[in-house]
């Protein structure tokens, strides 16, 4: 692979690694950060690269991490407790936005990738580095958790 399809590969893919970051993050702007960070780090690695077609799960997981890292970074500078009240809080208590929040990142991760950034089970699991049946297995759970997170909001 050379610059010039890279750069290709990843103009194909940039709006699904946006909303991949999107969800990770919820900040239009932290999304834009991450995904230019990770196609920057992809750059720099792609010749370690050993299986072309495994491009798009393969810059997935270094977007990912980004985001991790992002998260990580927020927790360090600011805690929640410090957090101005503002009018954003009521847009940002979507009860699936925050029933996401509030599952275990392993299922959390599942979720994001499988419906929100259109990866098929098989891979979702590359891009985790998980056998195929933990990753399924997982999406269950996060969905039964989801369902009943989403019930019980609906009935109070």
């Amino acid at each position: 692979m050379n610059k010039e399809e890279f750069a290709s590969r990843v103009t194909a893919i940039r709006q699904k690694l946006f909303k991949t970051a999107y969800i990770y993050l919820g900040s239009e702007s932290d999304a834009l950060d991450a995904v230019d960070e990770a196609v920057y780090k992809a750059l720099c690695g792609y010749k370690k690269l050993r299986q072309e077609e495994y491009f798009d799960t393969w810059i997935t997981r270094i977007l990912i991490n980004e985001c991790h890292n992002e998260l990580r970074r927020r927790k360090r500078l600011v805690p929640l407790e410090d957090l101005p009240e503002t009018a954003a809080e009521d847009f940002d208590s979507l009860p699936l936005k925050e029933a996401l929040a509030r599952l275990p990142g392993e299922l959390r991760d599942v979720v994001v990738l499988r419906f929100f950034s259109g990866c098929t089970v098989e891979e979702t699991a590359r891009v985790l580095k998980i056998p195929y049946g933990t990753a399924a297995t997982r999406q269950r759970k996060a969905l039964q958790l989801l369902r009943l997170e989403l019930s019980e909001e609906v009935s109070q």
